[in-house]
């Protein structure tokens, strides 16, 4: 859970480490981190909620004619950034939640939206919506002019021990300066690509977590370029390799008992969970759209490298779209495995919570768990056992969409069509584009 941090605390941390500047961080539709900075002596304004921005320049905000929107930060976030300014002082970070001028939360913010959705949850009884994010990355070396290559600093493997070579030093310090601001990082190690990084840090609260995968973003960034390396998210940067994928572990809880659990069947989960899972499966084709939201995300999801496909279940197995992890009690949770971290993690979150709820009121079991490969079934094997696919692409994900009127209700109606125009435009302008391929392919016609 967030602690409680006050203003008093954030006025004392501010003089004793030398804090400059104050960044007031927010998130845009399409989970990109923005950020208002101001000089230390705009402290009690930051404090007052009295920081103002023009949301016509952001994406997925208003328009031009109600541009004014006010950063309220969340006291609880407040983290002395391990960096310092040009002039040797630091830095001090505030998450912020993005209200009207008339003080109410704007609905635009994906962060706000969130906070509806579980206010939603408690309504029917649970406390908490846990929350474990395992998002992978890439490292590449920059050119010497500082651009990014598709150079890797290694051609090691999974828990590969490389200590010695430069991505392996890059991650030792992601790891430390995670720890100095107060993340319980929980491991770090080598994915199966050439320059390819997991680091896990510990379950929270979706609303902590989702703010703490953003900081942790922008850490990865800062300390790749540090090394010399450029660090990319992105679902798939190497063609022929495994891609990053952000497996997204949930749980719902009743004070401290995990709503999820029971000993009473094999694989140990409650009513509960199979509701919610049932809730997932069914809306799981809509669902790919936000937690796979560019042209880039479906090269990942193909037959070979791990990636779901298929929309099915299962407890060990590692191609179906929602796994069951072996778990103590208090650690049970369901693992869906298709998201990728270039999904805005708080969109993520309130469109799995809303269709996991949602299962829980219509109390429908899911279909047979698949135990056996499901990429190496047949069609028609897999049509008789009821296991659909995920959309191929993102134009049929957001048809998928628009189609499902509960996950649109789940980011609200402003978020729903800034997001549709948002991905119809890439899909447009992609489908536009000449690619190196094409020209290869076809220029001898």
């Amino acid at each position: 859970m967030s602690k409680t941090v006050t203003a008093d605390e954030i006025r004392k941390s501010v003089e004793e480490n030398d804090v400059r500047f104050l960044r007031l961080s927010f998130t845009d539709i399409n989970g990109t981190s923005k950020a208002v900075e101001v000089p230390k002596s705009q402290l009690d304004k930051v404090l007052a909620n009295d920081i103002k921005f023009d949301g016509s320049s952001i994406d997925g905000f208003v328009r031009l004619e109600e541009s004014d929107m006010v950063l309220y930060p969340d006291f609880s976030t407040w983290a002395v950034l391990p960096w310092t300014d040009e002039r040797g002082g630091k830095i001090g970070r505030l998450v912020c939640s993005v209200h009207k001028t008339d003080g109410t939360p704007f609905e635009g913010d994906p962060r706000n939206n969130l906070k509806r959705v579980l206010k939603e949850m408690e309504e029917m009884g649970f406390t908490d919506f846990d929350i474990g994010f395992e998002a992978e990355f890439h490292l590449f070396k920059l050119s010497e002019s500082g651009n990014w290559t598709t150079e890797v600093p290694d051609h090691a493997s999974y828990f590969d021990m490389t200590s010695d070579d430069e991505g392996a030093r890059c991650r030792r310090d992601i790891v430390e300066t995670l720890e100095s601001i107060g993340f319980e990082v929980e491991a770090a190690h080598h994915e199966v690509g050439d320059g390819q990084q997991e680091i896990d840090f510990r379950f929270d609260d979706a609303l902590t977590t989702a703010d703490r995968v953003q900081t942790f973003k922008m850490v990865v960034r800062e300390i790749a370029r540090k090394h010399g390396l450029f660090a990319t998210f992105m679902a798939k940067p190497v063609e022929g390799q495994a891609g990053n994928g952000m497996h997204t572990n949930m749980s719902l809880f009743k004070g401290k008992k995990n709503a999820f659990y029971s000993p009473d069947n094999e694989y140990h989960l409650s009513d509960t969970a199979l509701y919610f899972l049932n809730g997932i499966l069914e809306h799981a084709r809509a669902i790919t759209a936000i937690g796979n939201p560019t042209v880039n995300s479906y090269k990942r999801l193909i037959p070979g490298f791990e990636a779901p496909v298929y929309i099915s279940w299962a407890s060990k197995n590692r191609s179906p779209l929602v796994r069951i992890p072996f778990a103590e009690e208090v650690n049970t949770r369901l693992e869906m495995r298709s998201a990728d971290p270039t999904a805005n993690p708080y969109l993520l979150l309130a469109a799995c919570l809303t269709a996991g709820l949602q299962g829980i009121k219509e109390q429908k079991k899911p279909m047979d768990p698949i135990d056996s490969n499901v990429f190496e079934m047949s069609e028609a094997e897999r049509r008789e056992r009821g296991i659909k696919p995920l959309p191929s692409t993102l134009h049929n994900a957001i048809k998928a969409f628009k189609e499902d009127k509960l996950i649109q209700s789940a980011i609200g109606e402003h978020l729903t069509q800034s997001f549709i125009d948002s991905k119809e435009l890439e899909w447009s302008q992609y489908t536009q584009s000449v690619s190196d391929w094409e020209r290869d392919r076809y220029m001898g016609y």
